[in-house]
Order: C-alpha cells, then sequence, then structure tokens
C-alpha cells in the first residue's frame, strides 16, 4: 500500500537527484570553517535574501534559538505570536538557553500581529520590566502568507521603536511563489531572517540564519555554545544547494494540490479554511481520532486535531489527492 503522509513537509525523502549531489559534495571541518559546500550554502543563501552573511545550523528550531539569543541578552525580551513556531513549538528554548522573556499576544486571522497590540506590549524603559528588544514574526504563519504592505508597515514600527525585526521563514519560498515576488522583497524588512531547507524544500536536514556579518558572527559562537557545530557538513549543505536550484518553482505544485484538497473536502461537505499555500486545516472536532484511524487503514497519516492540519509536498502526487478525498467521502458516509 503507497502511503501518503499528510502530517507536514518535514516528512519528504531527498530525491535521487538530490542524492546524486549530496554524494559528489566537496567537504571539510565545518567548525575550521573549512567546508567549500557550507561555505557556499551560506553565501548562496544570504545573497538570495538580500543579507551580508548566512549560518547553516542542524534545526530550524537552533536557527531560531540563535536568531533569538544574537539579539537579546539576559533578562531582554522578544514579542511574538501566541501561536508563533519560535513560542509554541520550541520547547521554550528561547527562555530556557537564552533567558529571554518571550511576551505573546494574540493573533489576526491572516497570521499577523496587530502592531497596535504588539505597541500595548512593549515595555517601558523601567527596572521593573523586561527589556523589549525584538519583535519576531512567522512567514507562512500556519499556512498565511504576510501582505508586503504589513511587512513594510512592521519595519517601521521597530525602527520608530529601536527594536529589532526576526523573520522565523521555515516556509519563506512558499511565501514567494504564492506572492509571485523574489526573496527580497519579503526579508528587507528584517535585521535577520531563518530558512528551513528540510519542510517545502525537501533536504533530509538543516536550516540557515541570515543577517549582517557582526550578527552572524555572534550566531556562529552561539552555534558552537549550544553544540550545533557539524563537521564534513557539506554532504547536508549540498542539499540544500540543489534545493534552491530545483525546488522552490516545484513549490507552486503543492499548493495546487492542497488547493485541490481543500475544494474537494468542501465539496464533500467539510468546514475547510481558506487556503493560500501548502497547508489545509479542517475543521473535524470530536471525530479526529476516528478519522485519523480510518485514514491510517487506507495508508494515509495524519495528524490527530480537532482542527486537522494536512500538508501537501514534494511527496504527494496529484493522484494521491482523490485517494485522500475518497477516504474522507468514505468516513463522512460512515
Amino acid at each position: 500500500m503507497r502511503v501518503i503522509d499528510l502530517r507536514s513537509d518535514t516528512v519528504t525523502k531527498p530525491t535521487a537527484a538530490m542524492r546524486e549531489a549530496m554524494l559528489r559534495a566537496e567537504t571539510g571541518d565545518d567548525v575550521y570553517n573549512e567546508d567549500p559546500t557550507v561555505q557556499r550554502l551560506q553565501a548562496t543563501l544570504a545573497e538570495r535574501l538580500g543579507m551580508e552573511a548566512g549560518l547553516f545550523v542542524p534545526s530550524g528550531t537552533m536557527s531560531n534559538l540563535l536568531a533569538l539569543m544574537a539579539h537579546c541578552e539576559r533578562g531582554d525580551e522578544y514579542i511574538v505570536g501566541q501561536q508563533a513556531h519560535t513560542y509554541k513549538y520550541e520547547g521554550g528554548g528561547a527562555a530556557v538557553l537564552g533567558s529571554i522573556q518571550p511576551q505573546p499576544v494574540e493573533m489576526e486571522a491572516d497570521g499577523s500581529l496587530d502592531l497596535a497590540r504588539v505597541a500595548e506590549a512593549v515595555k517601558p524603559d523601567n527596572i521593573h520590566f523586561a527589556r523589549t528588544r525584538l519583535l519576531a514574526l512567522e512567514n507562512t504563519m500556519q499556512g498565511k502568507v504576510l501582505p508586503l504592505d504589513y511587512l513594510a508597515r512592521a519595519r517601521e514600527f521597530t525602527r520608530e521603536r529601536g527594536l529589532a525585526l526576526h523573520l522565523d521563514g521555515a516556509r519563506l519560498f512558499n511565501a514567494t511563489v504564492r506572492l509571485g515576488c523574489d526573496a527580497q522583497a519579503i526579508t528587507r524588512h528584517f535585521d535577520s531572517v531563518s530558512v528551513c531547507l528540510s519542510k517545502g524544500l525537501g533536504t533530509p536536514v538543516g536550516s540557515v540564519l541570515c543577517g549582517s556579518r557582526a550578527y552572524i558572527a555572534k550566531a556562529l559562537r552561539l552555534r558552537k555554545m549550544v553544540g550545533g557545530g557539524m563537521r564534513q557538513a557539506g554532504i547536508l549543505a549540498a542539499a540544500g544547494l540543489y534545493a534552491l536550484d530545483h525546488h522552490i518553482e516545484r513549490l507552486a505544485e503543492d499548493h495546487a494540490h492542497a488547493q485541490a484538497l481543500g475544494a474537494g473536502l468542501e465539496a464533500l461537505g467539510y468546514s475547510v479554511e481558506p487556503v493560500q499555500t501548502n497547508m489545509v486545516y479542517v475543521d473535524i472536532g470530536d471525530r479526529a481520532q476516528a478519522l485519523a484511524k480510518h485514514c491510517a487503514e487506507r495508508g494515509i497519516r495524519l495528524t490527530v486535531a480537532p482542527r486537522l492540519r494536512m500538508v501537501t509536498h514534494l511527496d504527494v502526487r496529484e493522484a494521491d489527492i482523490q485517494t485522500v478525498l475518497d477516504a474522507f467521502a468514505a468516513f463522512a458516509r460512515s
């Protein structure tokens, strides 16, 4: 039975061509800054994002952690969305490892943070309060793309208040494909950007943090501190370079599959949130466990949740969408 895994775009396997690129990779000891493939990946992505430098790290969680620790000192604060990955899904690393206080605020339906609400969260310059240093945004946020004019307003907002602005751009290229723009149309508004290579881009592991040279030098020291230094990492970096060359434009296929899945589920009577990129959210309620079991018996892997998220990716084929719809139709009849 073919397995259709819709839990996340992190489940992708490297393609044969990507594996070949990894096999041919020139390597060296990256902790000694001697791995040419890692250097090429860092420079390539930094240039593409309009940043001075980049830093290859094992995971998006580490990339965001280094980003926050490089912007903030112990006792500082960052403002972040209540549902943002850096706050909710990264083990509290900023607080535990960086002694950085998170100040979460409720998010808007479009994935943005109301800047008036953010302004209320910024602390006065007073010894009673943590020092607010940073605003962190996420794009895409639960599959939604932040509008370019909103990013410009966020940049102006942070400059007026002396705050840095970080982007968790784990799915940055899903946003660029959706908007039909290049990456710098988004990243030019930020002081730092984290990009995940192992989600929609389909590499086996890794993220890249980009920013100014001085900022990345600080992040490099922090990477060593938290155990993120790798040796012959060019084998992994080669996958990232291949993905940047071959797996960005094809994200449009994932978006089309998600659109088809969402429209099909809506036609079956399911309550589906508007689909923008590669994520489909469906209100399943207390039927989530039963649905997941029903689909598992048909080779379809789902995350059990009342607000069910399904993610399309490069290992999901067009024909798989109909298989999933058939399974949901059979479940509705039962």
